[in-house]
């Protein structure tokens, strides 16, 4: 493994575990190291007595400069860990290896993230050894401009062939439901994935309950019967528009494209700025129709895996 040369600065600073007065400094250095992407607020970093996870921060003086957060990545790889570093980039390789020497036991790799466009962890994770190994797409559709005219054509079609687009409500029939949970489970296992962009699979109950509480969903039927389905997370002025799938038999008549263009139609017409949607590069069928919805994609992200 060959990493950075220490340079002066590095030589100078001191790596330390973390404690709860470098909380504002570390949100601050996090939500700077995201580009705007998510705003990250004191109270998300406290101590921790979980062996599962460690986070150090770089001091230079008085003043913490960088940190590092090494975490279990999650359900999609249990066997890895996940670091994650911000702020100066020349602290980086004294983080690394202080976090190396304190890993705890049961994971075989480290699976770091970022954006291609990132430069000082991308670069670090390239040096660090590790190998560019997945790469997820993620896109935006400006809500204010979107106009679904063009597709109703096609919803036309489909609509003389039995098709039809709802909003599925809170009080649908259990069979509906059911419905949507085994088009959930369906999508799981089909879409192309990997460690990053694969959801943790809920139960029947699960589903319902995140549905209720802080999405919508709209579904496709054929007489009667749920054959595809997307849904929809509101925050803030944003919809982010995931979990879109078809039933096999169904495929290939535009009903992903009809479904999201209703959606985003509804997104617009209840005053929703913008919407966001991704998934893995590999996902083919779904950059398509995002594409024919208009999405402008943005800078691929990607995550790179180092066994340990």
């Amino acid at each position: 493994m060959s990493l950075p040369d220490p340079t002066p600065t590095e030589a100078t600073l001191s790596v330390r575990p973390f404690q709860n007065a470098d909380a504002p400094a570390v949100a601050r250095l996090v939500t700077a190291g995201m580009r705007g992407h998510w705003t990250y607020t004191v109270e998300q970093f406290r101590e921790s007595a979980d062996p599962g996870r460690v986070r150090l921060v770089a001091v230079n003086g008085d003043e913490v400069v960088a940190t590092l957060h090494l975490s279990p990545f999650g359900s999609a790889a249990s066997d890895a860990l996940r670091p994650d570093l911000a702020g100066d980039p020349t602290t980086f390789t004294a983080l690394y290896l202080a976090a190396l020497a304190r890993l705890p036991n049961g994971f075989s790799r480290l699976l770091g993230v970022t954006r291609e466009d990132w430069p000082e962890t991308m670069g670090f994770f390239h040096a660090a050894g590790s190998r560019n190994a997945w790469q997820s797409w993620g896109a935006h559709l400006d809500l204010t401009r979107f106009d679904p005219a063009p597709f109703a054509a096609l919803e036309e079609r489909l609509f003389l062939a039995g098709y039809e687009v709802e909003r599925l409500g809170e009080n649908a029939p259990e069979g509906d439901w059911a419905a949507l949970h085994a088009l959930h489970t369906l999508g799981i296992e089909n879409a192309p994935r990997h460690p990053t962009t694969t959801p943790d699979p809920l139960t029947l109950a699960e589903l319902r309950e995140m549905v209720v509480r802080e999405e919508v969903a709209f579904v496709v039927r054929l007489r009667g019967e749920i054959v595809a389905s997307t849904r929809l997370t509101p925050q803030g002025r944003e919809v982010e528009i995931e979990h879109t799938v078809t039933a096999r038999d169904h495929r290939g008549r535009g009903l992903a494209t009809v479904l999201g263009a209703h959606a985003l139609g509804w997104a617009s017409e209840e005053g929703y700025a913008r919407a966001s949607t991704g998934g893995a590069v590999l996902n083919l069928p779904m950059l398509r129709v995002n594409s024919r919805l208009g999405y402008v994609p943005e800078a691929m992200w990607v995550t790179w895996e180092r066994r340990l």
